[in-house]
């Protein structure tokens, strides 16, 4: 049997490594195998790195705590900031709704006082307007007047149930917190009431310049009556100033501690003003013609004869006829032209029966030729009321009346006080 051959290198055999252990008497040896050094140096190399890793653990352990500290501080400075920023957006949004609520209750308050100044107005209107309406004065339509403040839940509106009308306006007027950062804030509660009191400032702008239009219309129809009377009434020979009667010391008594005017002007109370002078003009100017003889002393008889130069029928020659005649049969009622005290009721000569009546100013008025005398001397009499009966006593070819109108004494003709009269008709209440 041929030997195993022996392990060679090179045609030599490789010569194993022996370890001898000796204790005492005892010797031991231990061939060491290829592989029992492989292992052992794969052990060595494995402790090796081991040992290398965790010294590079522990050397480099403090720089990634610190680098994860400083990351973990760095990220709660962000929230930091970040939960600053919108606390501050909180603030100024909070702040911005108190001050939209002071513009808004600033607001309201400017409104209200309006509203107040017009239910004001509304009360000195009342008394003009129903004045104009007694003297027969009307605007071409009605004057509006403002409305009271709207009743909710039965309590009147005030300034704070104003203020969370408008506010109501928005929907929920607190926001998010977390929408605050990322949504704009959009248009504020103050540009939505603005919008809103511009209306409503409009409004009552519009109401006030309409009414302040009725009440020049009032103004200039009451002025154009007051003027239309007074026409008339120069053209018989009167002024208004001059034929209104004396006020009474208690009518007239004024005074009071002397003030500087006003040095301001509103155009609402000049207008106001304008009219209340108009009215007053305008009664004055019917007081006036009140006063005056512009009735007929027969309405419905004709005029037989007028004022001026004709022939007398007794003497049959030229002879002045102071007044006018009109055909009444006897017994019919004659009345007073105007309003005034009776001078004369009884014989007067060729007058037969008469009666004179003082009008003031220098103004009387004669009804001749009566049947009948209804009143006496110092009797006051309205215009219209009766004062006779026609007839034909005194110097008279047949029952009629003789109607004269004097002035100072002087006959002038009544044919131009009877067609003033016609036309103050349609001016007079």
């Amino acid at each position: 049997m041929a030997e195993r051959p022996e392990n060679r290198v090179f045609g030599k055999r490789a010569e194993q490594h022996v370890v001898i252990l000796a204790s005492g008497d005892k010797i031991r040896h231990m061939t060491i195998r290829p592989w029992m050094a492989a292992v052992s140096f794969c052990f060595a190399g494995m402790f090796t790195v081991g040992y290398l890793a965790a010294t590079s653990y522990l050397v480099l352990r403090d720089d990634l705590i610190g680098a994860t500290m400083a990351r973990q501080a760095r990220m709660q400075h962000d929230y930091e900031d970040r939960i600053s920023s919108l606390r501050a957006q909180v603030d100024r949004v909070t702040s911005r709704q108190l001050l939209d609520q002071q513009v808004v209750e600033e607001k309201v308050e400017k409104l209200m006082q309006q509203q107040l100044a017009l239910s004001e107005r509304h009360g000195k209107l009342n008394a003009l307007l129903n004045r104009a309406e007694g003297s027969g004065i009307q605007a071409t339509d009605d004057i509006p007047l403002p409305d009271a403040k709207p009743v909710t839940d039965g309590r009147r509106a005030d300034a704070a149930g104003a203020i969370h009308a408008i506010m109501g306006l928005s929907g929920d007027a607190t926001p998010k917190t977390a929408q605050l950062a990322y949504a704009s804030t959009g248009e504020s509660v103050a540009d939505r009431s603005d919008r809103l009191f511009s209306k409503v400032t409009l409004s009552l702008k519009d109401l006030e310049h309409e009414q302040m239009g009725r009440i020049q219309s009032l103004a200039a129809g009451a002025s154009e009556t007051a003027d239309a009377i007074q026409t008339i009434l120069r053209r018989t020979g009167f002024d208004v100033a001059e034929a209104a009667p004396a006020e009474t010391d208690a009518e007239s008594g004024i005074g009071g501690p002397f003030v500087e005017p006003a040095t301001f002007s509103d155009p609402f109370e000049d207008s106001i003003n304008d009219l209340d002078s108009a009215l007053e003009r305008l009664d004055s100017a019917r007081r006036t013609a009140k006063m005056l003889p512009f009735g007929n002393p027969s309405p419905g008889s004709n005029i037989t004869s007028r004022f001026g130069n004709r022939t007398d029928p007794f003497f049959g020659r030229l002879a002045l006829h102071a007044g006018i005649d009109f055909r009444a049969s006897t017994g019919t009622e004659i009345r007073s032209t105007g309003a005034g005290t009776v001078t004369v009721a009884g014989r007067n000569g060729g007058y037969g029966n008469m009666v004179e009546i003082d009008h003031g100013n220098g103004l009387t008025t004669r009804y001749a030729h009566l049947s009948r005398v209804l009143v006496k001397v110092g009797d006051h009499v309205e215009a219209a009321d009766p004062v006779g009966l026609s007839g034909t006593t005194g110097r008279s070819t047949g029952p009629h009346l003789h109607y004269e109108v004097r002035r100072g004494g002087k006959a002038i003709d009544p044919m131009r006080f009877l067609t003033a009269g016609m036309k103050l008709t349609t001016y007079m209440d």
